[in-house]
Formats: structure tokens, C-alpha cells, sequence
């Protein structure tokens, strides 16, 4: 019977990578495991089973409604002007561009000719991918509605099976009860990842915020785009590792759009950051699953070769749960 469960709850996470589902498998989870972590504390206030019923499902509906405010939001600001994604990337594209014409003139010297010509295909070349990039985030609007239906669904869902959880325990069957258990590891596999880095990801983006928001104004710079910087930095910071390297390349070039100097005092204070962030994840995300950094990077690689970026979204949460079936099995 585990063994088949194994199959179809590996078999479930495949289809819902494949058929583009993970938003509402993610938010099901989410759902899930904030109505539990909240749940008992509500119903200690509570003696009888329908009023305790009662307090999870309201519970259930409130959190429902608060994250699929958030969820709203945060696509309200990357669709509008002041944090396009795509106006990100024609600033990155136009920044690449004039880089070399805010070099100093004693950089510009020691490069020979042939030097200068790769340069600039380079930046050509670099140019033309951010730009084909930014064209294809315009396209994104179209299929973004499908994902946040997808999403809402997610919701409902993980508030049913939540308040569900919250009636008397019944009897299972052992296939069932083998179903359940899968479940519920990879409910707990997302709650360990996922809430350990949201940790990680808010103190990076403090750190950041201060630094863009806070430093860099008060020695007179002001980059543009600051707080679509910030979002994305709180994005990426979710994906363990490679976010905080994702959000570092956007930032370091867009600091050059003020100067070079402006560009390496940026690298300098995240290269500190990006320790700090390396740090954390082997203290809070490596001890929730006793993994370390490298095991996190090849299952990344691994799932987005195979899935592509929602399989280096899933990876580790992934990870987490398989390394827990078979540390429980014995074989590890």
C-alpha cells in the first residue's frame, strides 16, 4: 500500500508541474498550513466540536481572504507603471547600452580595439536578450488570469481539506490512511521550507530596502525602479541559493545607470548580504531538512531541467519530502 501511495503522490506532483497547476497546488498548501499553525490556539477557546468547527472554518475563510488580497496586490503593482517587470527590463537593456560611455577614460585606454568590439557585442547581444525578455513579460498578462484563477481554486480547496481536518477523526482505510500520510509529509515538507525561507527572504530584503531606500539617497544616488527592486528581491529571495543571485544581477545593473562606482559599492554590500543569506540557509532551510547548499542546487538543476522555472520552484520542497520518506523507510 506505501508503496503505491508513494507512486501517486510523486505521480500527483509530476501532473501538477506538467499541467501548470502549481499556483494552486502552492496556495492549497499555503491555505493549509496557516490554518493549522493558527487552529489550535483559536479552538482552545472553544469547548464543543461545532463551535470549534465553526472557529476553523471562519479562520479558514479569513486567511482565504487575506491571501488572495496579497495575491491581488502584488500582481496590481507588476502590472502597473511604477513596477512594470517589463520596464525593468528595457531599463536594464538601455543601462547595458550606455555602460561604456559612463566608463572612465583611463578604462576605456587599456582596452584594445578587438577588445572594445567584443564589448559591445557583447552588450549587443545582451541588449537584445533583455529586450526580447521584456517583450515576452507583455505576454504574461494573458496567461496570468488563468494562473490567479487557478490560484483561487488553489485557496478554496486548501480551506476545505483544513476545516475538514478540524470534524473528528474518522476511521480509515490502510490505503487511505497511506494516502494521508503522504499528504500530510509534503504538507509538512512546504511548511518547513517555505516558512524558514520567507525568514530569509524578509531579512534580505530589509537589509536591501535599507540599503536602496535608506544609503544610497543619503550619499546622494538615487537609482530608478527602487521599489520594484525591493519586490523583486522579496521574490526571489524565495527560491534558496540562486533568488539572491538573480536579485543581485538586477540591482548591481541597474546601479550602473548612475555610475560604475555606484555599481561596485552595490556588489560589494550584497556580495555581504549573499553570505549572510548563504549562512542563514545552511543554519534555518539546511537544519529543517539536514541538507546541505549543494544537495539544494543539484535538485534545483535537476527539476528545471525537467520542468523548467516551476520545477526550481518545487525542487526544494520536493527534496524535503522524498529525503523525509526515506529517512523514514530506513534507507537513509
Amino acid at each position: 500500500m506505501r508503496q503505491i501511495a508513494w507512486f501517486l503522490a510523486a505521480a500527483t506532483l509530476i501532473l501538477a508541474l506538467e499541467r501548470h497547476l502549481l499556483p494552486a497546488l502552492l496556495a492549497g498548501l499555503l491555505v493549509h498550513e496557516l490554518v493549522q499553525l493558527m487552529a489550535p490556539t483559536l479552538q482552545r477557546r472553544f469547548s464543543s466540536a461545532r463551535g470549534k468547527l465553526i472557529a476553523v472554518a471562519l479562520l479558514a475563510t479569513l486567511v482565504v481572504a487575506v491571501t488572495a488580497a496579497v495575491a491581488f496586490g502584488a500582481l496590481a503593482f507588476f502590472r502597473s507603471e511604477e513596477g512594470s517587470l517589463a520596464r525593468l527590463f528595457g531599463r536594464m537593456a538601455q543601462i547595458i547600452e550606455g555602460a561604456r560611455s559612463s566608463l572612465p577614460p583611463w578604462i576605456l585606454d587599456l582596452l584594445p580595439e578587438s577588445g572594445e568590439n567584443a564589448a559591445g557585442e557583447l552588450q549587443t547581444a545582451t541588449s537584445e536578450w533583455l529586450r526580447h525578455h521584456a517583450a515576452e513579460l507583455g505576454m504574461v498578462g494573458k496567461e496570468a488570469g488563468l494562473a490567479l484563477a487557478h490560484t483561487l481554486v488553489g485557496l478554496v480547496i486548501g480551506a476545505i481539506i483544513a476545516t475538514r481536518e478540524a470534524l473528528p477523526d474518522s476511521q480509515l482505510g490502510p490505503f487511505a490512511a497511506a494516502l494521508a500520510e503522504r499528504a500530510r509529509r509534503i504538507a509538512d515538507a512546504f511548511r518547513r521550507i517555505v516558512f524558514a525561507q520567507v525568514r530569509i527572504s524578509l531579512l534580505n530584503t530589509g537589509l536591501t530596502a535599507l540599503y536602496l531606500a535608506v544609503v544610497l539617497p543619503l550619499a546622494g544616488v538615487h537609482l530608478p525602479l527602487t521599489k520594484t527592486l525591493i519586490a523583486v528581491t522579496f521574490l526571489a529571495g524565495m527560491l534558496p541559493v540562486v533568488g539572491n543571485l538573480i536579485s543581485n544581477a538586477i540591482i548591481v545593473t541597474v546601479s550602473l545607470a548612475h555610475t560604475p562606482q555606484t555599481a561596485l559599492a552595490s556588489l560589494a554590500f550584497l556580495v555581504i548580504v549573499h553570505k549572510l543569506e548563504y549562512f542563514l540557509n545552511a543554519r534555518i532551510v539546511g537544519s529543517q531538512i539536514k541538507a546541505s547548499a549543494w544537495e539544494l542546487l543539484t535538485a534545483m538543476l535537476l527539476m528545471e531541467a525537467l520542468f523548467g522555472l516551476p520545477g526550481v520552484v518545487m525542487a526544494p520542497i520536493v527534496y524535503a519530502w522524498v529525503k523525509d520518506e526515506l529517512k523514514n523507510a530506513g534507507l537513509v
